[in-house]
């Protein structure tokens, strides 16, 4: 089968216009197939109570014993999760006098 220079033409025409329009379907499509629970994830995350938790607590005595002594944030302490880690700053942020 011999393929003429117009046949060539044509197909890489349509290819190319399929591509195209797959990227812009895409592209025009991501924004409202984002995750719709991350501002409410995020809103209740800032509304959770860690008072009760021993890394808020640790981090509420770190807090208080660097404000007695005039220190700022003296203790790196490196958690395995990321509500521990959350719990920590929030007490300690209590505990040093600068409430969030």
């Amino acid at each position: 089968m011999r393929m003429n220079a117009r046949h060539c033409a044509r197909l890489v025409a349509l290819a190319a216009s399929i591509g195209i329009s797959a990227f812009t379907v895409q592209a025009v499509g991501a924004p409202f197939f984002q995750d719709q629970d991350k501002p409410q994830d995020h809103a209740q995350n800032q509304d959770r109570d860690y008072s009760k938790t021993k890394t808020y607590q640790q981090g509420m005595r770190d807090g208080k014993d660097d404000q007695a002594h005039n220190r700022d944030h003296s203790r790196k302490r490196h958690f395995m999760k990321d509500d521990d880690k959350k719990a920590y700053e929030a007490g300690y942020q209590n505990g040093h006098g600068n409430p969030k």
